[in-house]
């Protein structure tokens, strides 16, 4: 498992509508690798809207069409239930998602 990683992940929210829902990795590769049973993980949506903590993906990352990532909604998930690998963020769109991040988070880096 690596940071930028997709997985499907089924009913990971209560509050979710849907059956299933792809989610990436955004935790740091050391918490990825330690012993801790969770990893932070953002949600995909097939919408966008624009937003400055969103990061648009789609099919070149492995999903089913055009997508992004929300990470104003970002959930801790047991690294057991993320067994379904459906692709990786392109290693060029790592500096997107920290930035979207950076934004969600109100860092002072993010501007």
């Amino acid at each position: 498992m690596r940071r930028g990683d997709f997985y499907r992940v089924h009913k990971a929210s209560s509050r979710d509508p849907k059956d299933s829902r792809v989610f990436m990795v955004v935790s740091r590769q050391v918490l990825i690798d330690s012993n801790f049973s969770t990893v932070v993980c953002a949600p995909i949506y097939s919408s966008h809207d624009g937003l400055s903590t969103e990061v648009e993906v789609g099919i070149e990352e492995g999903l089913k069409h055009a997508s992004s990532i929300r990470c104003d909604e970002l959930m801790s998930i047991p690294k057991s239930v993320l067994t379904h690998f459906v692709g990786a963020l392109l290693p060029q769109r790592i500096k997107e998602l920290d930035k979207a991040l950076g934004f969600a988070l109100e860092l002072d880096n993010a501007s």
